[in-house]
């Protein structure tokens, strides 16, 4: 693709140059179409895109209509959220600036959609209305992907409609000026030792001021420190002011410098101050996803080899270590042989649509797939599910990442079978999330209750992936090739690489010299990646149709072959399956037993039969539920409130009567800072908030405050037992063997009948202890009752010697006859027992002939 350039800025211009026609492979791969169903028509696509646009125009006319001018829609209660006015949600409500959030996010999808009049009027409103100098804490990585992002992508566009003369005529920059003024407020995060920004910034009082309520942070996360680049190089490039882009290159050479030089693998939290990893678990999903995707998107945008290079190295230990097809673990950054734990998350579905940026299609095929089928399983990718693809948490506030990746492939292979996955996608939101105030975040993928909950990112990036799937170059209002997409889907002009050079001294150390593959500096090949085979994608998909179990044939065989191929003198594998109580036969052996010889009877090669029974196993490992029971005055056991376990910590079930104590709110609630009321929880139960930090992180803190149990309450408003599936708190991906307290787990509407009780009650006794085992309550005995008639005198020689009941018919009845109607008692008048009902009734059979009793 073209030869070297000179030098100077030609050498930036370069590196976008030959990495765009990757960015969406427009033109590759043409007629390139793998034979998985049939195509989609031209009326078919374009139904679907009405569809996506009458979706978009009811999710942001709901915001607008019900929440506007507050940060996010909440689509149950038809009204906006206003940060403060709302119960607590954690961390997650650090997004929230009181700055019209969604209203900034959605800007650029505005004109992607063609809503150029909406357009024009939003801008209006966004510069009259939104204020920037609140007094208010937020994240500083979300602010800069959702708010700044959003300022500069619409500024682009305004600036780009006012060049053509249409529209925006009146236009002098003031969205520019807005995302410089925001640039400066978030600057003061990264006044650290270590160049690492702290996560949080005040938007009024900056980090140091007294008055800034933030500061006392230690730890940020990978992706939090490292996604940065794309939105302050921007701002930099288009005004002028390069303290912005120098800043967040800082920020990126720290992290690389403090890579496992072994792996070449990223840790997951790292201390802002030293640079020591705090979390050592190392993946591509949360905490770490997006900072792999700034270095190969800096390297489009602003033309620097050095960002490719670490890219390049980076994936090379990403795919050596993490990517096991279909799968993508996490694995201790130090030991990346070691898995630490066996669940992944739904951010890194974002993974395959970066692979095909890179080139890399197979995998991201292979991945994309697995994702699929655990999407038809759930009917949405579920926040957390483990490698056997059952739910492990259950949320999906409607993240747009597989659709994403759905929109790549589809561009990097023309196969109208991610057309049909796209189609799935717009169904699934319009029949399960849809409700009359907008589109509603779901709960749990396996009771499909709803959240009151519209992200800000559902506007900004889901509905620019599905209108761009199902739209052809002629539909949109420019080149979407002259543009990247940031991880907030954002759009900004590749033409910026030439903007000015890259900065001085940014170099990257290669401590190894790595092997080159076909892509490292390369357009990738249509030619290499479908070999003369329209049916590549197909034919790698085919191995995972059936991952999950779903659509597979009910029946199959229950006894199948696996061949080894063991040497005779491999006496250590032998063994150890021996040991697992598996049998080997050599095939010579078999074979003299049969009447024929196989070819596949060879020295050396031994036969499994593996012999299993076939039963249905319940999607969820077994949660044993615990209780948090009260029992002080004026309570004395009468409240009961469900809680979840953890995986880590005191067995509760092993402790014949519980755990006993007092209360205590720890100080600060998250449990995530330096703990100030230790001298209240010795000796006590603790109580904290989850969010902001990981369980185990919490655990920690308060056992070392002296806290005897733990009482963690669900950030997330109106969650409830009685609605959403018990789960299992996980630990962090470390050791949790020095955690010894008891861990229980409230949803948000029990945890608020606690902490009213304390409010008001201020001295609360409660009890820890396994439901079953729950103080004051009646033991029953479990009875099951079989009834057949017989004739007097039939009675079985056993039945006779055991206890029996006998129902006798009187009166003028003759057993040999046939009733002329039948009913059946239904199973629950005398099965209650049985069915685990607590509360206890006797047992009756109803009799509408007053003639016959028994």
């Amino acid at each position: 693709m073209g030869s070297s350039v000179e030098s100077g800025t030609q050498d930036c211009f370069r590196g976008f140059a030959m990495l765009l026609p990757a960015l969406l492979f427009s033109g590759l791969v043409c007629g390139v179409v793998a034979q998985d169903g049939p195509s989609m028509s031209t009326e078919e696509k374009a139904q679907i895109r009405e569809q996506v646009l009458e979706m978009f125009d009811h999710a942001y006319g709901s915001y607008m209509k019900y929440a506007y001018p507050a940060d996010e829609l909440m689509p149950l209660s038809c009204r906006g959220r206003v940060r403060g006015l709302e119960p607590n949600r954690g961390d997650i409500d650090d997004s929230l600036g009181k700055f019209s959030l969604t209203l900034i996010d959605t800007l650029d999808t505005l004109v992607l959609l063609n809503r150029l009049e909406e357009f024009e009027e939003a801008v209006k409103k966004t510069v009259k209305d939104v204020r920037l100098d609140n007094d208010i804490v937020v994240s500083v990585f979300e602010t800069n992907i959702r708010v700044l992002g959003g300022l500069l992508g619409a500024h682009v566009m305004a600036d780009l409609l006012k060049q053509r003369g249409e529209r925006m005529q009146w236009y002098r920059d003031e969205l520019l000026h807005m995302a410089k003024d925001l640039g400066y407020r978030l600057l003061p995060a990264f006044n650290t030792t270590s160049g690492l920004p702290y996560p949080r910034v005040n938007l009024r009082y900056g980090v140091v001021n007294p008055l800034s309520r933030t500061g006392t942070e230690t730890d940020t996360c990978t992706a939090c420190a490292g996604t940065m680049i794309l939105e302050f190089a921007a701002l930099s490039r288009l005004s002028g002011v390069s303290v912005f882009e120098e800043h967040a290159r800082k920020a990126l050479d720290v992290l690389w410098e403090k890579r496992q030089r072994g792996s070449d693998l990223m840790g997951t939290v790292i201390n802002i101050h030293n640079g020591d990893w705090v979390r050592r678990d190392s993946g591509v999903g949360a905490g770490i996803d997006s900072y792999y995707e700034y270095l190969m998107k800096a390297y489009i945008l602003l033309g620097d080899n050095v960002y490719l290079e670490r890219f390049n190295t980076h994936y090379s230990a990403i795919m050596k270590y993490i990517s096991q097809p279909p799968l993508l673990l996490n694995v201790h950054m130090h030991n990346p042989t070691v898995n630490v734990r066996s669940w992944m998350d739904s951010l890194l579905a974002f993974f395959p649509g970066l692979q095909v940026l890179r080139g890399d299609l197979k995998p991201a095929i292979e991945t994309h797939e697995m994702l699929y089928q655990v999407t038809k399983q759930h009917k949405f990718l579920p926040e957390a599910f483990t490698t056997e693809f059952r739910v492990h948490w259950g949320q999906h506030p409607l993240r747009p990442e597989f659709a994403e990746s759905t929109y790549f492939l589809y561009k990097a292979t023309g196969d109208p079978y991610y057309l049909k996955v796209g189609q799935s996608i717009v169904e699934k939101l319009n029949t399960h999330a849809r409700v009359p105030c907008g589109f509603a975040a779901v709960q749990d993928v396996r009771t499909g209750t709803h959240e009151d909950r519209m992200d800000s990112f559902f506007l900004a990036e889901m509905f620019k992936y599905l209108y761009l799937l199902f739209s052809e170059k002629s539909h949109l209002p420019f080149d979407i090739d002259d543009y990247i997409f940031t991880t907030e889907a954002h759009l900004l002009p590749v033409s910026l690489s030439t903007a000015q050079p890259p900065c001085e001294g940014n170099n990257t150390d290669q401590h190894t010299a790595q092997e080159e593959d076909l892509f490292t500096h390369s357009c990738p090949s249509a030619q290499t990646l479908f070999p003369n085979n329209p049916s590549f994608a197909k034919t790698i998909r085919d191995g995972y149709k059936y991952l999950t179990g779903v659509g597979r044939a009910p029946h199959g065989p229950s006894v199948r072959g696996i061949e080894l191929p063991l040497h005779d003198t491999g006496i250590e594998p032998l063994e150890f399956l021996k040991s697992m109580g598996i049998s080997l036969t050599p095939l010579t052996d078999m074979a003299a037993r049969s009447a024929s010889k196989s070819q596949d009877s060879q020295k050396g090669v031994y036969r499994v039969k593996l012999v299993a029974e076939v039963s249905h196993t319940p999607e969820e490992d077994e949660v044993v539920p615990l209780i948090v029971q009260l029992i002080s005055p004026p309570f004395l056991g009468r409240t009961v409130l469900t809680a979840g376990p953890a995986k880590f910590g005191m067995d509760l079930t092993k402790q014949e009567h519980g755990v006993k104590g007092s209360i205590v709110k720890s100080v600060p609630y998250t449990a995530c800072g330096h703990i100030e009321n230790t001298l209240q929880l010795q000796g006590h139960i603790a109580l904290a908030l989850r969010g902001d930090c990981m369980f185990a992180a919490k655990a920690r803190r308060l056992q070392e405050a002296g806290a005897i149990g733990i009482i963690f309450i669900d950030q997330r408003e109106d969650s409830s037992s009685a609605e959403t599936p018990l789960f299992q708190m996980v630990g962090d991906g470390e050791s949790t063997e020095d955690i010894t307290v008891p861990l229980v787990f409230l949803f948000s509407r029990e945890g608020a009948v606690l902490t009213a009780a304390l409010q008001e009650h201020h001295n609360v006794d409660v009890l820890l202890l396994p439901k079953e085992r729950q103080l004051g309550k009646e033991k029953s005995e479990k009875l099951n009752i079989k009834f057949r008639l017989a004739k007097e005198g039939e009675l079985e020689e056993n039945e006779a010697d055991s206890t029996t009941i006998r129902l006798v018919l009187e009166g003028d009845v003759d057993p040999e006859a046939e009733p002329e109607t039948s009913e059946v008692v239904p199973p629950t008048i005398c099965d209650a027992a049985s069915a685990g009902v607590e509360h206890q009734e006797p047992c009756t059979v109803e009799q509408k002939d007053p003639e016959s009793t028994s």
